[in-house]
């Protein structure tokens, strides 16, 4: 898939900002309300890592209510917008949030159906990073 580079080089606007804070709180339906609406308003292609993060969001919140089908729905669909991005967009590492998608997709998948899945680690929830220009 061809990278999306359009709009990457633009700050977060405030309301991703604050979404990946409530992504980072671990308040992912919240999250998901800005992140959608700030993707519904924006016609560039840069609307894209909105959607990939408010959709890795909600596989994780997903993953809480225990419904394992929907968590790995939202894992492929979040995959098909990040791997279109480069590794570094407005700030988000993309690099890091597409592996722990991946990582946590594997787990799942490996996860027989009908298992307790709201007992995973934690840790497999990995945050939003925000870096800097220079890394």
């Amino acid at each position: 898939m061809q990278t999306l580079t359009a709009g990457c080089a633009q700050p977060l606007p405030p309301r991703a900002v604050e979404a990946i804070r409530l992504f980072n709180a671990g308040e992912y339906y919240r999250q998901h309300d800005l992140l959608e609406e700030l993707w519904r308003e924006t016609e560039e292609p840069i609307r894209d890592l909105y959607r990939a993060v408010l959709q890795v969001g909600i596989a994780y919140y997903q993953v809480l209510r225990g419904n394992r089908r929907g968590a790995l729905k939202m894992l492929r669909r979040s995959l098909r917008w990040l791997d279109a991005l480069p590794d570094v967009c407005q700030g988000v590492d993309v690099a890091d949030l597409r592996e722990g998608v991946r990582h946590l997709r594997e787990v799942l998948m490996s996860t027989p159906p009908g298992a307790d899945i709201t007992a995973l680690d934690r840790s497999l929830f990995r945050p939003v990073r925000l870096i800097s220009e220079g890394g």
